[in-house]
């Protein structure tokens, strides 16, 4: 017989979850980013950024590294808490263990949404990133998890960042709320 809080973890990791609703706040960005997430494209990774935001994992992370005409990153719920050590964030991940690879055919586009990794393609756990423009170099090199649906304008107003590698300076924008959609 499976345990209470077996069944409890069922209720908060969502097998099957169809999008996010992303509420971001700050310098520069100030609105809601609705992202529709691929299962079929990649499971593993979607299961893993649902369960995360069904426990409240990305709420006050902020977006580290935003290369203007690139991408904007965010989803170091270890280290990239709003009031935690800046330089630190962008270096962690979350408790749940590394992703295997689900590489495909689906391109980098404007607002394509894609796990960021270290240089082991399998090294994958929480942290992600919205293109702002084709990135056609990234294509099968990294897995890629959603589309954003709307509120790309949200994305684009996102605080740019100056310091080595896009890392932002002073204060950055952040994720308020992220929650599991239908």
């Amino acid at each position: 017989m499976r345990s209470f809080a077996f069944a409890l973890s069922l209720l908060a990791a969502p097998a099957f979850a169809t999008g996010l609703e992303i509420e971001v706040a700050g310098e520069g960005a100030n609105g809601t980013i609705t992202i529709d997430l691929l299962e079929d494209v990649a499971p593993g990774h979607v299961e893993q950024i649902a369960a995360l935001a069904a426990e409240g994992a990305y709420n006050d992370v902020v977006f580290h590294r935003v290369i203007d005409g690139f991408m904007a990153q965010t989803g170091d719920v270890q280290f990239g808490k709003m009031g935690a050590d800046m330089r630190r964030a962008g270096t962690g991940g979350s408790e749940r263990p590394d992703l295997q690879a689900e590489f495909s055919e689906v391109p980098y586009d404007r607002g394509t949404v894609g796990m960021a990794r270290a240089q082991n393609p399998n090294s994958a756990n929480s942290q992600f990133f919205i293109m702002f423009a084709p990135g056609p170099f990234l294509n099968g090199e990294y897995t890629v998890v959603g589309q954003v649906t709307s509120g790309m304008e949200i994305v684009d107003a996102i605080k740019r960042g100056t310091g080595p590698n896009g890392a932002v300076v002073g204060q950055p924008d952040r994720m308020v709320t992220v929650r599991v959609i239908d």
